[in-house]
């Protein structure tokens, strides 16, 4: 194979939309543009919301009312199965969790859930845990270690 036989593969290239090409073409007369205005004529282009000067509609609508969203708690969660990356016998805590990538970004607290199956005896210390989860880490012998 050489550089000239290389070729898109099929359905990658569209033919160009063109415009102006008569009235039976779809796309005649005002080539998609509607009739006159701003927005009609070349090199036109206004943001989104803008309302030509007016008072745009965001602004003026009344901003009321309370909003939680800065006091919300993100908690992440973490499944049984992820935590058979870890050595048998080992403990695991935020630190080493973040560690193996199993966390990431800003956080509250993690919440350790029974979803997959556990392989090994673990000290694991998380903020929570779902009753499965509990139940599960001390079948196999080890512990589960609420933290504040």
């Amino acid at each position: 194979m050489r550089l000239h036989d290389l070729k898109p593969r099929p359905g990658a290239k569209h033919r160009k939309k063109r415009l102006g090409q008569g009235e039976s073409s779809g796309r005649g007369k005002t080539s998609g543009r509607g009739g006159k205005g701003q927005s009609a004529r070349s090199g036109s282009s206004i943001r989104i919301g803008f309302e030509g000067g007016q008072m745009p509609l965001i602004r003026r609508i009344p901003k009321r009312g309370f909003n939680n969203k800065r006091f919300k708690i993100v908690v992440v969660p973490v499944n049984l199965s992820d935590l058979n990356v870890f050595e048998a016998g080992s403990v695991v805590d935020l630190v080493a969790l973040e560690q193996a990538g199993l966390t990431n970004g800003t956080f509250d607290s993690v919440k350790i859930l029974g979803h997959g199956e556990l392989t090994q005896k673990l000290t694991v210390r998380a903020n929570a845990f779902s009753e499965t989860a509990r139940a599960a880490i001390e079948k196999l012998g080890g512990t589960a270690e609420v933290i504040s």
